[in-house]
């Protein structure tokens, strides 16, 4: 099959079966091994899903009816030839004639689509110029998503949304028990590899172009690690000290478990997750840093299933979000998410938060985060556990970083080259 049959298969994986796009592009790219066809493969998938609602758009005017979902391969097909047209550096002739060529058995859609793409290029200027017309193709984001951003963003709506359809940079986080910041950064320039330090995180690189891991210098002893510098600020917001019994809930893959050890490598942390196979992934990742933890394949919302009954003096819960603050990494969430998610997934946070709150010692410090950028999963949920909860009290961040809130700090999507992210910090009385 070549690169653009294989992206097809991917993208209908994601669009008609609702699996996550990493995943998809996980099980295709290990079949490949040609690093140029796997990069194609990787920038047409995350093209085609970040411009999904525009490319719908523009093809519903080129269409005089939709596609039937039976044949969701060949609309596929056709909003990958648009986007290689629009957005690529693909010759116009090699994306018609190469898309064209991977219809496979459905040999009638051949003209089908060799005439919507040379339509598309006839008329590119006009069905651009139509784009403002609807929300929803003008932002490339689903009307809900659209809606709940104005309501609790108004005026920085749109910038948000912006940022979601740009593509993330790829941040590191240095493990200072081997290296300075600087001092990797120069392992880094002595690799070719251009990176600038990030002032607000301590720790932080950002790289001026992604590469595979295995060329970062020392992966696999350890020395760094992938992780966005919105998550990296776990560890400091939750300030452990040296021989603190540390719990970390919805863990898994472990970033911000091993981020908080390598800041105090002598803490008991505990770690749980509800996903063994995430979990698995937790203790891969800490093995390769050499850090410890116990690790807990377990349900936060019953914690006398696996609590020992020993108090935490820090907890760290990384909430299960809608993870809108992080749409320009998985741009199919916009296509995976549904606006009636985000009550049940408000329910389990609440559920999640009420059942850590009794393993808290008196005096400890509890500290909520979630990948979003809605109110209701960020500062209304710790709102109204404030409210539940006579002995709980907000602990400001004092920061830089993030917009204060009512309570907490919540940074924006890209401002700062962050990924969107939310964190309160409560205190027990």
């Amino acid at each position: 099959m070549n690169t653009r049959s294989l992206t097809v298969n991917i993208l209908v994986s994601v669009i008609k079966d609702g699996r996550s796009l990493t995943s998809a592009l996980d099980t295709t790219l290990a079949l490949v091994t040609s690093a140029s066809e796997r990069a194609f493969i990787q920038a047409l998938s995350y093209g085609v899903m970040r411009d999904y609602h525009t490319l719908d758009f523009i093809l519903s005017q080129l269409l005089p009816k939709p596609i039937r979902r039976k044949d969701t391969d060949i609309k596929i097909l056709i909003l990958m030839g648009i986007h290689q047209l629009r957005s690529m550096r693909v010759k116009p002739h090699a994306a018609v004639a190469e898309t064209v060529a991977s219809v496979g058995k459905k040999t009638w859609a051949k003209a089908v689509l060799n005439a919507v793409l040379r339509n598309y290029l006839r008329e590119q200027a006009s069905l651009e110029s139509q784009l403002s017309q609807q929300q929803t193709a003008w932002f490339s984001h689903p009307a809900w998503i659209i809606k709940s951003l104005k309501s609790d963003w108004e005026s920085q709506a749109e910038a948000i949304m912006q940022a979601n359809n740009q593509p993330a940079p790829m941040v590191l986080r240095v493990n200072q028990q081997h290296s300075s910041t600087s001092e990797y950064k120069n392992l880094l320039a002595a690799e070719n590899i251009s990176a600038t330090e990030m002032p607000l995180v301590a720790g932080a690189i950002k790289l001026q172009q992604a590469v595979a891991v295995e060329k970062l210098p020392k992966f696999t002893q350890g020395w760094v690690s992938v992780q966005d510098s919105a998550a990296q600020l776990a560890a400091s917001v939750l300030n452990v000290q040296a021989k603190m019994r540390v719990l970390d809930v919805c863990a898994a893959p472990g970033g911000k478990t091993a981020a908080i050890l390598e800041q105090c490598p002598s803490v008991d942390m505990v770690a749980i997750d509800v996903s063994a196979k995430r979990m698995q992934r937790l203790a891969d990742n800490l093995q390769r840093l050499n850090l410890t933890a116990t690790t807990v394949v377990a349900d936060a919302c019953q914690p006398e299933t696996w609590w020992d009954g020993n108090l935490f003096e820090r907890i760290l819960i990384d909430a299960p979000c809608s993870a809108l603050g992080v749409i320009r990494r998985h741009p199919d969430i916009k296509f995976l998410r549904r606006a009636d998610d985000i009550e049940t997934l408000c329910a389990l946070q609440t559920q999640i938060l009420d059942a850590m709150w009794g393993l808290l010692a008196v005096g400890g410090v509890l500290v909520y985060a979630t990948c979003s950028v809605l109110k209701s999963e960020n500062e209304v949920q710790i709102l109204q556990f404030l409210a539940r909860h006579k002995d709980s009290f907000e602990i400001p961040i004092a920061a830089e970083w993030g917009l204060q809130q009512q309570v907490g700090r919540q940074i924006l999507p890209s401002v700062d080259s962050m990924d969107g992210f939310y964190y309160a910090r409560i205190g027990k009385r």
